[in-house]
């Protein structure tokens, strides 16, 4: 493990992993900035955490919003890609616009910040970036063509990206979890087993991230796949 102190941009991070990731870094002293749609739903309060609002969404505005970003926060040296959404069903249940708008927000967004933030990362001295997948993202499953499709997009993407990135000081990892027991099941009609081994916890994928941030550098961690030891889901009444 090293000491050196980083500046992290982490996505979701008002509720969830990405919360628990910024939460674990702030304790660790690393500086966070974090983005959310809505800064209202922040509670975190630390010296070293910067709240930033900004819609994944809106990729007709996104480019210009991330420059906006970027300049004004310069010293961002890696970041944990934790914002997403879940929608699952048979392919003909769902509209092409809800298509479009889960490729946009898991995907298409993160390939965008990737992009932009990839030129200032090669010119430091260490940089990590880190993509938040699934258990989705190993096999497909039924109802979860579009979810899945979302995160094998982000494994592919990280995957090639890492090898773009080998000789530069740029780390590329990614951390596959299964379910964790956060808000994301909010909206759904089912959700991972209540007992401690039938789920993960935010603050699991967390400390992946923090080994993987906090890692000597000359390595680089390429994939992480978490699940609990028994995984069971339950169906909401």
């Amino acid at each position: 493990m090293q000491s050196i102190k980083r500046t992290i941009l982490i996505t979701g991070a008002s509720s969830g992993i990405g919360q628990a990731c910024s939460i674990a870094l702030l304790r660790q002293g690393h500086e966070v900035i974090g983005l959310t749609r809505n800064c209202a739903q922040f509670f975190i309060s630390h010296p070293n955490f910067t709240p930033y609002q900004i819609d994944l969404s809106d990729l007709e505005n996104l480019p210009k919003n991330i420059k906006a970003l970027a300049t004004q926060f310069r010293n961002i040296d890696s970041a944990i890609f934790a914002a997403g959404r879940g929608e699952f069903g048979h392919l003909e249940e769902f509209s092409f616009s809800q298509i479009q708008e889960l490729m946009n927000l898991n995907f298409v967004s993160i390939s965008f910040l990737a992009k932009y933030f990839l030129p200032s990362f090669k010119r430091k001295n260490l940089s990590d970036l880190i993509f938040i997948g699934s258990e989705a993202a190993l096999k497909g499953s039924r109802k979860g063509s579009i979810y899945c499709a979302s995160k094998f997009a982000i494994r592919g993407f990280s995957q090639a990206l890492r090898d773009e990135c080998a000789k530069s000081n740029v780390r590329v990892s990614l951390i596959n979890p299964g379910m964790v027991k956060t808000e994301f099941f909010d909206h759904l009609n089912f959700e991972p087993g209540n007992e401690k081994n039938q789920h993960l916890m935010a603050n699991d994928i967390a400390n992946a991230a923090s080994y993987i941030i906090n890692a000597r550098s000359g390595i680089v961690i390429d994939e992480i796949n978490l699940n609990p030891a028994n995984k069971v889901i339950q169906f909401k009444k």
